[in-house]
């Protein structure tokens, strides 16, 4: 599509539900309705609100699915007699498909309504996990390609969903309706370690955990096809659609490019972080075994004064930030992979799924799922007026948090390097014990097997 051309939303089948409408019928439509019951996105405050839950719900089920597996991986591995190695290839294609595929969803949710691209994309991921849930058992091969299938469905949804919500509000609302459109990711996430071992301990088969998210898959598509409409794309921002044009793909890329420097630091930042972690980790294990908790407080409490100076030197030199970020997010990175070990190796072998699943929600409860809201309301109280300047301080001034947090995060490790001894050797050691206790019921002691007080 070439500079300057209309978008090509105007097309009958993908047309949005808000720009069928003819000159007439929004004249019409303008004038029965109160002002300040219709966005200029042309959805109202209360659909708008109906809407975000439904992404929420639908980004909930993208991650319940995608975590279901991990759930029974074990039965997965025994059922299609694979070793680790082959049971590692389900998500390695399944990302691979993802990654590769939202490009491409990319530019056709910039171009085409994109209320039914995502129920395409959905139908399809739910027929297709539907379907490697009667996977036979000498087909692996197939279980492979159906994992491969399903992200072209996540990524038709993951990234065009943002994109509605940020055509629906702006700033202050916007932030907080994106972190409660993220903060179905730990909850999903754990919920499909809970639901993928629940359902395959009650049915005696783990196929029937695949099946779950199918059938709540094809609630999300009626949800999008009767309740989503498509709104203006930029008209909350006082730039309405008519007045915006598409440029070709390749323009597109070329200006997204000017975030790549960034985008680069943070892959090789994260690759040098995890590596010097495992291998530092390593060698300190041979004089303490309290390596792995103070390696990962050495990297917070290092990168905390790198993000300070990232953040303080932003406006005042380019090259500068960049340096700092590159080594504020290397020493960031370096307790990963450590992180995950700790919580294996402290943990009975037949607790570990759920200690996961937990580790999963908290940690994103506690980071990146009330992070942005709460950096937004730091922002917004700091910023004295609507100037460029005091937009860009308040924010800035905000994101000293993070720097304070890695300091906090810092001395938590160094608190679990006094415990971690002693949890390491009570799982290594750990024997179930059916040996009666002593528990006092109405006044009197009585003896009951431990089992029983346990939970």
């Amino acid at each position: 599509m070439s500079r300057g051309e209309p978008t090509s939303d105007s097309a009958p089948f993908f047309s949005s539900d808000s720009e069928a409408e003819g000159p007439e019928d929004q004249g019409t439509a303008t004038a029965n309705q109160q002002p300040d019951e219709e966005s200029p996105s042309g959805v109202s405050r209360g659909r708008a609100l109906v809407i975000v839950f439904v992404l929420c719900y639908i980004n909930l089920l993208n991650y319940m699915d995608r975590f279901t597996v991990a759930g029974v991986l074990p039965d997965i591995e025994h059922y299609f007699g694979i070793n680790d190695t082959e049971s590692g290839l389900l998500q390695t294609v399944f990302i691979c498909s993802y990654m590769f595929l939202a490009p491409v969803f990319g530019y056709l949710g910039d171009r085409y309504n994109r209320k039914y691209i995502m129920s395409g994309g959905i139908t399809f991921w739910s027929l297709v996990t539907l379907a490697s849930s009667y996977t036979p058992k000498e087909h692996f091969w197939a279980l492979l390609l159906t994992r491969g299938l399903v992200g072209v469905g996540e990524a038709s949804y993951s990234t065009i969903a943002p994109t509605i919500i940020a055509d629906l509000y702006v700033k202050g609302k916007r932030t907080n309706m994106l972190s409660i459109f993220y903060f179905a990711i730990p909850v999903g996430s754990g919920l499909g370690y809970i639901v993928g071992s629940q359902v395959s301990s009650r049915a005696k088969d783990w196929h029937w955990a695949l099946r779950v998210t199918p059938g709540l898959g094809l609630i999300a598509v009626l949800l999008l096809l009767f309740v989503v409409k498509e709104p203006k794309r930029g008209a909350v921002e006082a730039r309405p659609e008519n007045h915006l044009h598409q440029t070709s793909w390749v323009a597109d890329l070329r200006d997204l490019s000017k975030n790549l420097i960034f985008g680069a630091i943070t892959c090789i930042t994260g690759v040098l972080g995890v590596a010097s972690g495992v291998q530092v980790s390593r060698q300190l294990r041979k004089k303490t075994a309290r390596a792995d908790p103070l390696v990962c407080a050495a990297g917070l409490l290092l990168c905390a004064p790198f993000l300070y100076l990232a953040i303080m030197f932003a406006q005042a030199s380019t090259v500068a930030t960049y340096v700092f970020i590159f080594f504020g997010e290397t020493f960031l990175s370096m307790n990963w992979a450590i992180v995950a070990d700790i919580l294996l190796y402290v943990v009975v072998p037949t607790r570990r799924s759920t200690a996961e699943a937990l580790q999963i929600v908290v940690s994103h409860l506690l980071g990146d799922a009330g992070s942005p809201y709460l950096i937004g309301v730091i922002s917004d109280s700091l910023r004295k007026n609507d100037s460029f300047l005091w937009q860009f301080r308040s924010l800035q001034y905000s994101m000293l948090l993070c720097a304070f947090v890695a300091v906090v995060g810092g001395a938590f490790f160094l608190a679990t390097a006094v415990y971690i001894e002693r949890d390491r050797e009570r799982a290594e050691n750990y024997a179930p014990t059916d040996e009666p206790i002593v528990v006092p019921k109405s006044g009197r002691s009585t003896r009951v097997p431990v089992s029983s007080v346990l939970i």
